[in-house]
């Protein structure tokens, strides 16, 4: 049985545990298969703002455009601390589902959407539907649901 090589690999990372997990995987089977890690942060354009002020927007934006980049630069240095520096980061805006699941495996001929199990409670998973599961659903390629293995805190 021949495995299947996946060369460009698709993470989306969101600042949580989960995300991380399944970054840190996607660089080892990256690693086995000499291929690319497409590390990803999706900004929300549509988040309704609890002030209501549609001003505070563009401050919003950037604010999280900087988060982003912090993350994409973290996730770098963990690439360089196991000796993996095939990462790309993508900063991307609009739906976190569609871009995960559609536009940025086309556009960077992703072979492999790597997702950690939503860290949402119940309630905010039925409020925005897990962005994993409609990844799974409408992906044009394979993809690796990262469970989520919770650390043992005890020194």
């Amino acid at each position: 049985m021949s495995g299947q090589a996946y060369q460009n690999i698709l993470v989306g990372i969101d600042g949580s545990e989960q995300a991380t997990q399944a970054f840190q995987k996607a660089v080892e089977v990256a690693r086995r298969n000499n291929g690319k890690v497409y590390v990803a942060n999706v900004i929300q354009q549509n988040v309704p703002v609890l002030m209501g002020y549609s001003s505070l927007n563009q401050n919003i934006v950037d604010q999280e455009t900087n988060t982003a980049k912090l993350m994409i630069e973290e996730c770098k240095e963990y690439g360089k601390s196991v000796d993996f520096t095939n990462i790309e980061g993508i900063i991307a805006y609009g739906s976190a589902k569609s871009a995960m699941a559609q536009q940025l495996p086309e556009k960077y001929a992703i072979d492999l959407v790597m997702v950690g199990q939503s860290g949402l409670n119940a309630v905010e998973r039925f409020m925005t539907g897990s962005v994993a599961s409609f990844v799974i659903r409408e992906a044009p390629c394979d993809v690796l649901v990262v469970t989520y293995e919770e650390k043992n805190e005890k020194a």
